[in-house]
């Protein structure tokens, strides 16, 4: 198949008179001729990731490729480093299955009639049998991969046997989770922002192998299945994580529709069919990541401390009234952010006040005052182990919730 491709795409670039390259529907480079003359960093770039970027893809999408029956002027972009292009849309019965461009710097380029050479319809047929094998292959993975994530212990069983019997997965064995999280303004990702999300999901897959890990992407965020454990020369979760925080900016940059995005990791379990659980780990790190952006990028499940307990309690969270009035009073009055910021550094460090003093560049004396004040509004006692366990809950569920926003 990518014979006929390649010879396809090389009398393309004949008939045309210039280089020639082939994106399937998704944008993804399927071939290219040989490639003389002038060429931008956008085309630089398709060839050696055989992928064009979220931001070039959105911005054609604006232009109207996507709709486009008809070749296609697109014009340049500086910003892009985008010389003008003429773009062919591919179609079989009216379903899109790719693109052939042609960089057109100084607009020579003539409206030649390729459909009277034969090769456009031919490219059709050729990228429709590809498209449909290729779709049938993916979707089988993909499926098989959704299913490790039901809650039915034996569908995950005969999940990943499928696996294995396919020869997707290298072996099982230890299994930890992560989760990719897009922080958008409110509206559910669009499809270039989901685009950019696989990207960067496939992008880190290859970088650890594609038979030793999986990848899913689901309504608002991704998964990457990291699965056989750890063995010479594979990565660990957390550098895993750390190149997909990479990849994920990198995909995502000049995508207005995202903010910013957050990894989860959950921890490792025994074997692919219990990895469930290291995804609702995973999920929930990357999730009180998104509420939390102090706490970095990359949030790993056992790093959150007392934030594993309280995003287990979903939407039941109880009130900060509930778990210390007092506490209560203090988040009410505007005045009062320098008492929480100290009181929450006194009880981080448990208690210890030279050390609060110390972190907080303040007299002991001054620290002292503060902590008066506080349990005189507060109504509480600082010395009892239970009153300061109750604020330092609410203060962390503060937190989670929004209702506590310190500056730092």
């Amino acid at each position: 198949m990518q014979g006929e491709l390649q010879r396809i795409v090389d009398a393309l670039a004949a008939h045309a008179g210039r280089p020639a390259l082939i994106e399937d529907r998704r944008q993804r480079v399927v071939v290219y001729s040989e490639h003389t003359g002038v060429m931008d960093d956008v085309r630089k770039a398709s060839i050696l990731r055989r992928q064009t970027t979220p931001e070039v893809m959105a911005w054609f999408r604006d232009v109207g490729i996507m709709e486009a029956r008809e070749p296609v002027r697109t014009p340049a972009s500086a910003e892009l480093d985008l010389l003008p292009r003429v773009c062919v849309p591919i179609r079989h019965q009216d379903l899109l299955l790719g693109f052939v461009w042609f960089i057109d710097p100084d607009g020579t380029m003539a409206d030649t009639d390729l459909e009277a050479t034969g090769l456009v319809s031919e490219l059709s047929l050729a990228l429709y049998r590809e498209n449909l094998l290729g779709e049938l292959a993916s979707q089988r993975e993909t499926e098989v991969a959704r299913t490790l994530l039901a809650d039915s212990a034996a569908t995950r069983d005969r999940s990943v046997r499928a696996l294995r019997e396919a020869g997707l997965i290298a072996g099982d064995g230890p299994a930890t989770a992560l989760v990719a999280q897009l922080v958008t303004s409110g509206q559910p990702p669009d499809e270039v922002a989901r685009l950019a999300l696989e990207q960067a999901l496939v992008t880190t897959r290859r970088w650890i192998g594609t038979r030793e890990a999986l990848h899913v992407v689901r309504d608002d965020h991704g998964v990457l299945l990291l699965c056989g454990g750890r063995f010479a020369g594979r990565p660990s979760p957390e550098a895993a994580a750390k190149l997909l925080d990479d990849n994920l900016r990198q995909a995502t940059r000049g995508l207005s529709a995202v903010e910013r995005t957050v990894v989860g990791i959950g921890q490792a379990r025994a074997g692919l069919a219990d990895a469930v659980g290291s995804y609702g780990e995973a999920l929930r790190s990357a999730r009180v990541g998104v509420r939390l952006p102090a706490l970095g990028r990359v949030v790993s499940w056992s790093g959150l401390g007392i934030y594993r307990v309280l995003s287990r309690l979903d939407g039941q969270q109880p009130d900060i009234s509930d778990v210390h009035p007092g506490l209560e009073r203090l988040l009410r009055e505007q005045s009062n952010p320098v008492l929480l910021e100290t009181l929450e550094r006194y009880l981080d460090l448990a208690g210890n006040a030279h050390a609060t003093a110390e972190q907080l560049r303040l007299h002991r004396t001054t620290l002292y005052y503060r902590l008066q004040r506080i349990e005189e509004l507060a109504e509480t006692d600082l010395k009892d182990g239970n009153e300061r366990l109750c604020l330092h809950l609410a203060l962390k569920l503060g937190r989670l919730t929004g209702r506590y926003r310190p500056e730092g």
